[in-house]
């Protein structure tokens, strides 16, 4: 064959492609741990599914392109330029969540650079102290995580009556902010600051909300504001 066409097909260092598709499949496997250790140390109903393929994805994506630098410092910068086009603008809502991002760029770096015990040990210490953390929480950081619960009801119910024992089920405290009429008075807005209890999900709660008789409307919003 030309040489044109074989050239790029020689790298620095020839890898079996048994071995690229054995370290990707690790970098998958590993990812899917990352992606396991995140759900179980989160609090409840904060797990999103886009950001656990995120974490699989990240970790074999490094993979690929630990293999494809090897130990060629002109490649490296070529990517590192032709990576810095993409941008990302989706702004992360938790610094833990950061941490777990560069958890699953570390564990592909090391799977690609065919380091894996690094990868299996980091993975195991981390996961280890993940869990010790979630578990002196308690999985409780939803009790010191203020809520505001924005909530329409018609004119005539009573809040405590309808809405009261609904709320005590979910709320470890709760405090009214405001009311206010809507609807040209033909409804009460309630504006509540709330703290849920240990393992309560904010979304069975707005569920359960909002099959009440006179609930119009229901929105429950995490207060950012009191955020690390």
């Amino acid at each position: 064959m030309p040489e044109f066409l074989t050239a790029p097909f020689v790298g620095d260092a020839a890898i079996d492609p048994l071995d690229i598709a054995l370290r990707l499949s690790v970098a998958v496997l590993l990812g899917c741990v990352v992606a396991w250790i995140y759900v179980r140390t989160s609090r409840p109903g904060e797990t999103a599914s886009s950001f656990l393929v995120t974490l699989v994805l990240l970790s074999v994506l490094i993979a690929m392109v630990t293999q494809v630098i090897g130990n060629n410092v002109a490649r490296a910068f070529s990517l590192v330029g032709a990576l810095s086009i993409v941008r990302f603008r989706t702004v992360v809502r938790d610094t833990r969540d950061t941490a777990f991002v560069i958890f699953a760029v570390v564990v592909g770096m090391a799977v690609g650079a065919a380091n894996l015990w690094a990868a299996v040990i980091g993975v195991a210490i981390v996961g280890i102290t993940s869990f010790v953390i979630a578990s002196r929480m308690g999985f409780a950081g939803d009790v010191d995580t203020p809520y505001t619960l924005r909530m329409r009801m018609a004119l005539g119910h009573d809040l405590e009556t309808a809405v009261g024992p609904t709320l005590n089920q979910f709320c470890a405290t709760r405090r009214v902010l405001s009311v206010a009429t809507n609807r040209q008075g033909a409804a009460l807005e309630y504006l509540i600051e709330t703290r849920l209890r240990p393992g309560s999900s904010p979304e069975a709660m707005v569920k359960a909300v909002n099959l009440l008789e006179g609930i119009q409307d229901i929105r429950l919003e995490r207060d950012e504001g009191e955020r690390a």
